[in-house]
């Protein structure tokens, strides 16, 4: 978009993500910014209010923008809309000190630090050397952000012992991957030799920076968060909910419809349980069968390229029936997920330019063998068609959006809605008629149901319903989670424990995938009733991936629009 004397709200958007990649060079790095290769964001709590300030300059200007001509077509008019609510949701976190207690399993300042170096380049010389100049960058990244959790300490703003615990755990890892050395030094191993010593002593000193990070988290912050609860409360969760969602949820609605999705799932699973294992006494009973002499891949490198597979035929079977892909959009990559990630599988988009492809990540956690059922609408939800059809397709239309609303500007719910709705649009079409395939789809499903129950239900200690089958009329708490969760999952014990970590740490994230497939299913259905025979699936399916992110609030009224 050209540049006028009257910016419009697209060029604000636009503006705000140069501005943000000069003071995240980790944006930057997802993004194809080749400048931002050899730098890391401050992490202190003074790189947290450079932040918020240009957030606030932005929506001053945002202000003014609306008032010029122009600024009320749809196109500027929807833009505008995901910048307002995306950059107050942002302040409102930053306003509660929110930072200053980010501890995680999945999502955190150090997280995001380690997670940069697999998608930054290295293909040529001139790229290692800016790896090695990140690597040097590491241990000021991970200080800053050990002195935004001091001051929390200071203030009393104190992170969950269990997240703690688990994090703590997790440098050990990144310290150690089981050869004496960090997980640094084993990623700058690949190098090329003239920069070797470089190499080797940029990560030697990055490493450290998580050992140092590690004994000050084990020895000096769990003591003191010993003893804060792991759940947030009701107001704190309000302000994480508009966060990841895009909407003031009515949160007792929403418990109430994670248990109807709840009983309505378990009468499918039972149903198509008895397909596999003929009286088992629940589907979980039959799909430990499935684990044990179900359809299997066997190896690590195996199953990377089967999910490759999976991805490729689900292109060649959608693409000119139900989507219309444009060739760069059609590359998708099945990669291993790096040691110490944690235990659910992940997609990393592609940069802007497409010259690095969407990823999808599959965190083996020490195993070599691979149930089939656990893993077609997981790679469906991942890949094709769902993550990556969506955020590729955002960059593909990039220029007739905004940069913003094709990345930074993602609402966690409306990505996860899709994607599950994708999963859900798999089986209409016919691609889970295997009872194998369809138990471990539903499962998927129903482990949604249980995230919106018990992220909801423990975070605000909500009493679960008399007609629940579980610990009917008792209060929630993190251990009844667990054990619910577990019960109702056909996922191993370090997974379930990994996931409640991480509902604990990033309150009102999960719950977005369930209610934004609702949301996907309910603009989909209201614009199939506007049209009536005319309505094409085809075309709604683009047009609804061609308008860019936006929150709950919005989506289901701009989808039945389409």
């Amino acid at each position: 978009m050209s540049q006028t004397s009257n910016p419009l709200p697209r060029q604000v958007a636009d503006a705000f993500v140069d501005a943000l990649i000069a003071l995240d060079p980790i944006t930057g790095t997802f993004l194809g910014d080749k400048e931002s290769s050899g730098r890391l964001p401050d992490t202190s709590p003074a790189g947290a209010e450079a932040l918020a300030r240009l957030q606030r300059d932005t929506l001053a200007k945002l202000d003014e923008a609306e008032r010029h001509p122009g600024a009320d077509s749809d196109i500027e008019r929807r833009c505008a809309r995901l910048l307002r609510e995306r950059l107050s949701a942002s302040l409102a976190v930053h306003e509660a000190d929110e930072s200053l207690r980010s501890v995680s399993n999945l999502s955190s300042a150090a997280h995001a630090v380690r997670q940069v170096f697999t998608v930054t380049p290295t293909a040529t010389e001139e790229d290692w050397t800016a790896v090695a100049e990140r690597l040097r960058a590491v241990p000021a990244a991970l200080e800053g952000y050990r002195q935004s959790l001091e001051l929390g300490m200071e203030r009393k703003l104190y992170a969950g012992p269990r997240a703690t615990t688990t994090f703590v755990g997790q440098l050990g890892e990144w310290a150690d991957t089981g050869d004496g050395k960090g997980w640094f030094e084993q990623f700058a191993a690949s190098g090329p030799g003239a920069l070797r010593t470089e190499l080797d002593e940029a990560a030697r000193s990055a490493t450290g920076a998580v050992v140092a990070l590690r004994d000050w988290m084990r020895d000096v912050y769990a003591p003191t968060v010993e003893g804060a609860p792991d759940v947030v409360g009701r107001e704190r969760y309000a302000r994480w909910v508009r966060y990841f969602n895009g909407t003031d949820l009515d949160l007792d609605e929403a418990y109430a419809y994670g248990w109807s999705e709840y009983h309505r799932l378990l009468g499918e699973m039972k149903a198509e349980a008895e397909k596999i294992l003929p009286g088992a006494a629940t589907p979980w009973v039959a799909l430990a069968h499935l684990d044990e002499q179900g359809t299997h891949v066997e190896g690590v490198d195996e199953v990377r390229g089967w999910l490759q597979e999976v991805m490729d035929e689900a292109i060649e079977k959608l693409d000119g029936t139900h989507f219309d892909l444009a060739e760069r959009v059609r590359r998708v990559e099945s990669r291993i997920a790096p040691p110490g990630s944690a235990a659910a599988p992940y997609y990393t988009p592609p940069s802007d330019d497409f010259s690095r492809p969407g990823i999808t990540w599959l965190p083996t956690m020490g195993q070599t063998r691979f149930p089939v059922y656990d893993l077609v609408s997981t790679w469906y939800h991942e890949g094709v068609p769902g993550h990556h059809l969506q955020l590729a397709q955002w960059k593909h239309v990039a220029e007739d959006l905004s940069r913003y609303q094709a990345s930074v500007g993602m609402v966690s719910a409306n990505a996860e809605g899709w994607a599950l709705y994708a999963e859900r649009l798999m089986d209409e079409l016919g691609f889970l008629t295997d009872p194998e395939r369809r138990l471990g789809y539903l499962d998927a499903q129903m482990m949604r149901a249980a995230r919106v129950i018990i992220d909801i239900g423990m975070h605000l200690e909500l009493t679960i319903p008399d007609d629940s089958p579980f610990h009917p009329g008792e209060r929630w708490t993190p251990a009844l989670a667990q054990e619910f969760f577990g019960a109702h999952s056909s996922r191993p014990a370090d997974f379930v424990e990994s996931e409640l970590t991480r509902y604990l740490s990033m309150p009102g994230q999960a719950i977005g995938y369930k209610l934004g497939e609702r949301a996907w299913l309910l603009g989909r259905e209201q614009a199939r009733k506007r049209q009536g025979a005319g309505f094409d699936l085809k075309s709604w399916h683009m047009a609804a991936l061609s308008q860019g992110s936006l929150g709950l609030d919005d989506l289901v009224d701009e989808l039945s629009q389409l």
